[in-house]
């Protein structure tokens, strides 16, 4: 983000589906870069750039900041958890980026913490968190999905979202409202990414 040296948090999940959000929220940067230079000069320490076009038959928006809330990721924080920053990066723990239109829309809820708790502890809580939007999925080490599954459907699957070596990663909701908690170990503690991703497009005729 031009003027501001803020990165965001690179997500504990590797996957060729939030490869492609990069993109997408890369575009956006470049989107707002112009205005927050202008915002710059009148609110130094403001991290959020927003603009929306409401009409009666026009509905977009964008939003890039550099805060996010446990209600806007729709899961609780761990007991006692802080945000995580890399000392030798200089990147926020949070992240809420979104891009919608009339027919489609893409939302990115990103909140980084860390734990000195074990991270099996902090997995267990958040399973248990995670079971509100439906069945959890365990995507840690998930069984080859079969070849006839229904591209169509709803219903949520790890697809080829994993954790990095050694990690655990959790899922639940829908293909279009995903929640999402990535669990690593750091030394003794837990680093921990809680997501929320909401993607939708416009709906094709049967």
């Amino acid at each position: 983000m031009s003027g501001r040296n803020v990165r965001y948090c690179k997500p504990v999940v590797s996957s060729r589906a939030w490869m492609l959000a990069g993109i997408a929220l890369t575009g956006m940067f470049g989107l707002a870069s112009s205005a927050l230079k202008a915002q710059d000069a009148q609110k130094p320490k403001d991290k959020d750039f927003s603009v929306s076009v409401q009409g009666p038959d026009t509905d977009a928006g964008l939003i890039v900041s550099a805060r996010a809330t446990a209600k806007e990721v729709g899961m609780p924080i761990y007991p006692g958890a802080t945000p995580h920053k890399d000392p030798d990066k200089n990147e926020s723990s949070a992240a809420n980026l979104g891009l919608w239109g009339s027919s489609f829309g893409f939302k990115l809820v990103v909140l980084k913490m860390e734990s000195k708790d074990t991270p099996r502890k902090v997995a267990d809580y958040y399973q248990k968190a995670l079971a509100k939007y439906g069945p959890v999925l365990d995507c840690t080490n998930p069984a080859p999905a079969p070849e006839s599954d229904d591209e169509k459907s709803a219903k949520l699957t790890c697809g080829d979202d994993k954790p990095d070596k050694g990690g655990m990663l959790f899922k639940a909701g829908t293909k279009e409202k995903q929640h999402i908690v990535g669990v690593q170990p750091n030394g003794s503690g837990t680093i921990f990414q809680l997501l929320y991703v909401e993607a939708r497009g416009e709906k094709k005729p049967a």
